[in-house]
């Protein structure tokens, strides 16, 4: 008998995540992974959730940026972690929209699974000061008496930023000549420097140094004005209807990791979202908090995979 029991312990911990669920979680310490450079939307929902994290679960959580492949490096170094330790802060541009346009080396529907949302932030329609507009109307009469001499600068290739230039560029039929970086921030520097001429960035990335003056804000790609922008209109409401874009971030860990675990991190990811000191730093950066049970955002996942690959398809979006 004694000898069966010992066959079934180490059976039992030779089982995926066993290892953790044999101790209490989390053993060491957390690291959660950024698929972009510090200073843009994700890095920002990551750190504000790091922050908090750290304290609840009594061992340091580090920010680990790995940009790069529009957000998916950070997502397939997960997937294929087995540490029990490592956390996503994902964002739509890698589970929603990368696995349509390129080749990934996981499956983001399987090797990965939702834990926690944390919340979604609009697209901006930015410009650097240089350029002489100040309205989108203005933007795209001057787009369309220089084809292909402005430029736009995304995060990446298959950004939400590369997804609703090239819906504007299908709604106003103005053509605009796409500049992928590795990150907002670099993309950013470029655009105050005028390097580039305009972006579709997020809120977070760029509400700093609109408010700081160093671009124009011309319109949010929201159904309706955010709160950080009252006096910027919608694109819908500049006469540029269809275009409306939003970022959306949440935790994701590897599928291996256990159900104990997954709902640890939720629960945890949770309080600190209802926390008032979290509330005031994801308003600072236009953010829309909405919280989801882990089935929710599952289901949520589910529908934006959908999505956005019908519309990729549909308007034949392509990898420059």
């Amino acid at each position: 008998m004694k000898s069966l029991l010992a066959t079934a312990l180490i059976a039992a911990l030779a089982l995926p995540g066993a290892g953790v669920m044999a101790q209490e979680w989390p053993a060491k310490s957390v690291r959660i992974l950024v698929g972009s450079a510090p200073g843009g939307g994700t890095d920002a929902m990551a750190r504000a959730v790091a922050d908090r994290l750290g304290p609840l679960l009594k061992q340091p959580v580090v920010v680990e940026n790995r940009p790069g492949v529009s957000n998916t490096l950070a997502a397939d170094v997960t997937a294929k972690s087995n540490d029990g330790h490592t956390l996503l802060m994902g964002v739509s541009t890698a589970h929603a929209i990368a696995p349509h346009l390129f080749k990934l080396g996981y499956d983001s529907n399987k090797d990965l699974v939702p834990v926690a949302f944390v919340g979604s932030v609009p697209n901006v329609l930015v410009v650097t000061n240089s350029v002489p507009v100040d309205s989108v109307a203005s933007l795209v009469q001057l787009a369309k008496s220089k084809p292909g001499q402005l430029n736009y600068a995304t995060s990446g290739a298959g950004s939400t930023q590369h997804i609703a230039a090239e819906l504007f560029k299908d709604t106003t039929g103005v053509f605009i000549t796409h500049i992928p970086y590795r990150g907002s921030s670099p993309a950013l520097v470029d655009l105050i420097g005028g390097q580039v001429q305009m972006s579709f960035d997020t809120l977070p990335s760029v509400i700093g140094h609109i408010k700081g003056g160093k671009m124009k804000a011309l319109a949010v790609a929201s159904l309706k004005r955010n709160p950080q922008l009252p006096n910027v209109p919608t694109l819908a409401e500049a006469g540029v209807k269809g275009v409306e874009m939003s970022a959306w971030y949440g935790i994701y860990m590897p599928a291996s990791t256990p159900k104990e675990v997954q709902q640890r991190v939720h629960d945890e990811v949770n309080k600190i979202l209802a926390m008032p000191e979290t509330k005031t730093r994801l308003d600072g950066i236009g953010a829309d908090v909405t919280p989801m049970t882990q089935a929710q955002f599952q289901t949520f996942h589910n529908a934006e995979y959908q999505r956005f690959g019908e519309l990729i398809r549909k308007k034949n979006i392509k990898i420059d």
